[in-house]
């Protein structure tokens, strides 16, 4: 069982592999051994996710193999597992986004950044998961799944509270609480962050809470939760110019003062579990978020929001022809809206350009959508040592858009722009698509702590409302199909006593892929394909001293040819831009007594810029430091110090409107923290 808020229990010190079963839940939404299921995924503990305190869902989710999440300015970021860094046109809903297996967002309104609005610095645990979900989750999980476990309340100590102080007017504050009875018990997290910005206009202030309930219910048992988050942030764009991520002044400078982002979000969920197999997760949700599109020529205000609920049914029967079968249901009902605007004249383009960006609205639509999908996910054991899975799961999501202004590529009031204007409105319209996605996977178990296995798995994802509504220039209709990808995957398992490790080699043909083309269409045919190698070891060198890695070497390449905006060229054969080949990270750690400690190095690869890779990146190497002192059973301290080694660096690199871009790294930063726990509290 997981427990709360123990900093030094320590992740710090390396577990002898085989002494605890690994347990994975994202897999078949109930906790299955990790050793048996026939795919790559990675479980990162909350003794690790409190050592590490992340500062941002980068510094947790890159301890998977496999896994890039680029920082972008304050809490924004763009995924990567097992795929180039998504960004752009098409990019959008690729990785699925899960809060205690239930996906934060309703289909197709993905937003790029959404994991601040998930309490990763206070979770029991997150677990990643690579390649398309299995037959249980649908639309999204495509490249891979993240979910995100809060704890339990029975996982919660009484009271605890922590401060945390560091670099460039960082402070943040946390508070545990709970309480009940030995059956029925009730919880809280609070977590809150004051960020003053290491770059210059860029602070941001965020809140999370998370309260749960847990008790029986009837003949089961109930789980209540509630999750919301408020984010109000400062925002620094790119900065400019080949290499201008090595200079110091200009990296902490800020060319977008005016740039902002303010983003809510709230859900509430109940989960209900009876002996027998029966499963029933009943969730609302709402966000919403205004911010500035600093990148675009007039810089308009967006403003977008999501009311959404729904219900998962499963159902699990232990001798269904001879093997164990999960059958289940999920349907879903959302209303999302946008509005685009811009308050005045566009300026800082050519003449031509300002010209077609006109003042007023530009978009200003509501989707009402509405899913269903049903699966079977099978296992039987074939003999001792061979374990079969099969599955599918059919989805099939309704969009009903209705454009609450003129129709076409006019401004608000129906005048047209010289040359025709930018943004393009199409008629009221409703859109269906309906997929299925099957899976099959082979365990083999010679021994006792070894395991093989190969699987074969389809993953997919509707369109997104903003690549079917959000059109420009004379587009009126986006004919888009389901992006989809078909994975390969054979995989080698270890749990000894002292090495554990994963190997696993995969292969990813995808193909649908929704492009922007030279004429500022959105259509899909685009084709790419993804293939690699994987490893995550942990190894116990001596007593008290622990070895842990991962990384991946992969290629993402395209396989057509196309002319994009803004003058993309993209070749079939070509690597997909910012796509490293090679990721890697060490951990050496240490666990003695009262005091632990972690030092990572983390290594990011070359990669191409721009889709015609005639501009590139060379890659960067970092170092950070992390030590936890307990001298007493109460009180904890963290000391982290980020880029130990000061190095100047860019988390984000690209090319375009002919410009080398970067989103500059963050120099050396320290931050200390200290933790009070009511002694009597629950520990590992």
């Amino acid at each position: 069982m997981h427990r709360f808020a123990v900093i030094l229990a320590l992740a710090c010190g390396s577990q002898a592999a085989g002494a605890l079963e690994e347990i994975l839940v994202t897999a078949t939404r109930s906790p299955a051994a990790l050793l048996s299921w026939p795919g790559s995924a990675t479980r990162i503990e909350n003794s690790s996710i409190a050592l590490t305190g992340p500062t941002h869902g980068s510094e947790l989710v890159n301890r998977a193999a496999g896994a890039m999440i680029q920082r972008g300015s304050g809490q924004e970021s763009l995924p990567a597992l097992r795929s180039p860094v998504l960004s752009g046109a098409g990019a959008c809903g690729a990785v699925l986004i899960l809060e205690d297996g239930i996906p934060i967002r309703p289909v197709g309104t993905c937003n790029i950044n959404q994991l601040f609005e998930l309490n990763l610095e206070q979770a029991a645990a997150v677990e990643v998961l690579r390649g398309p979900g299995s037959a249980l989750y649908g639309s999204s999980a495509v490249h891979g799944i993240i979910n995100v476990i809060p704890p339990l309340p029975a996982e919660l100590p009484p009271l605890a509270l922590g401060i945390e102080g560091g670099s460039d007017d960082y402070r943040r504050v946390r508070l545990v609480a709970a309480g009940g009875s030995v059956d029925r018990r009730a919880g809280i997290t609070l977590v809150a962050t004051d960020d003053g910005g290491w770059r210059d206009d860029s602070g941001f202030r965020e809140q999370k809470l998370n309260g749960a309930w847990s008790g029986p219910a009837g003949d089961g048992a109930l789980t209540l939760r509630l999750a919301a988050t408020r984010l109000r942030q400062e925002t620094a764009g790119f900065i400019l110019g080949e290499d201008a991520w090595r200079d110091r002044s200009l990296a902490r400078s800020n060319l977008n003062p005016e740039a902002w982002r303010d983003a809510d979000s709230a859900r509430l969920s109940a989960h209900y579990q009876r002996a027998g197999g029966f499963d029933a997760r009943a969730y609302l949700r709402s966000s919403r978020m205004d911010f500035i599109q600093h990148f675009l020529l007039g810089k308009p205000l967006e403003d977008n929001g999501q009311d959404s609920g729904g219900l998962m049914l499963s159902w699990t029967r232990a001798d269904v022809a001879g093997g164990r079968l999960i059958a289940g249901a999920d349907v879903e009902l959302a209303a999302s809206s946008l509005q685009q605007q811009q308050e005045g004249p566009t300026t800082g383009g050519s003449p031509a350009a300002n010209a077609i960006r006109p003042t007023g609205r530009h978009y200003d639509y509501t989707v009402d959508s509405a899913l269903a999908a049903g699966y079977l996910q099978w296992q039987r054991a074939l003999g001792p040592q061979w374990l079969l899975e099969a599955g599918a799961r059919l989805e099939r999501v309704r969009y009903d858009y209705d454009n609450r202004m003129i129709d076409g590529n006019t401004d608000e009031n129906g005048q047209p722009c010289p040359g025709g204007c930018l943004y393009s409105r199409p008629a009221d319209r409703a859109d269906t698509f309906t997929n299925l996605a099957p899976r099959l996977g082979l365990t083999w178990q010679p021994r006792a702590g070894l395991a093989a296995w190969a699987a074969l798995a389809r993953g997919f994802r509707a369109p997104e409302a903003t690549e079917l509504y959000r059109l420009q220039r004379q587009q009126s209709v986006a004919d888009l199909d389901s992006e989809h990808v078909d994975a390969a995957e054979l995989g080698l398992r270890w749990r000894g006593t002292a090495l554990a490790f994963d190997l696993a080699a995969f292969r990813m043909n995808k193909r649908d892929v929704i492009v922007r083309d030279s004429a500022g269409f959105n259509l899909s045919g685009g084709r790419t394909r993804h293939r690699g190698f994987e490893y995550e070891f942990d190894w116990r060198l001596a007593e008290g001293w622990g070895l842990a890695g991962n990384g991946t070497l992969a290629r993402h390449t395209y396989r057509f040819n196309a002319a994009l905006e803004q003058g993309e060229q993209i070749v079939a054969g070509r690597d997909v831009d910012t796509a490293p080949r090679e990721l890697y990270a060490l951990r050496l750690r240490r666990s003695a007594g009262r005091l632990g400690g972690e030092l990572e190095w983390l290594r990011v690869g070359g990669y191409w810029t721009n889709a015609a890779n005639t501009a590139r990146y060379g890659g960067h190497d970092l170092l950070n430091l992390r030590l936890a002192w307990r001298p007493t059973p109460a009180w904890t301290t963290v000391l982290r110090v980020t880029n130990l080694a000061d190095r100047a660096y860019a988390d984000r690199a690209d090319f375009a409107f002919g410009n080398h871009r970067y989103f500059p790294g963050r120099d050396r930063a320290l931050f200390l923290e200290l933790n009070w726990q009511r002694p009597g509290a629950p520990r590992p």
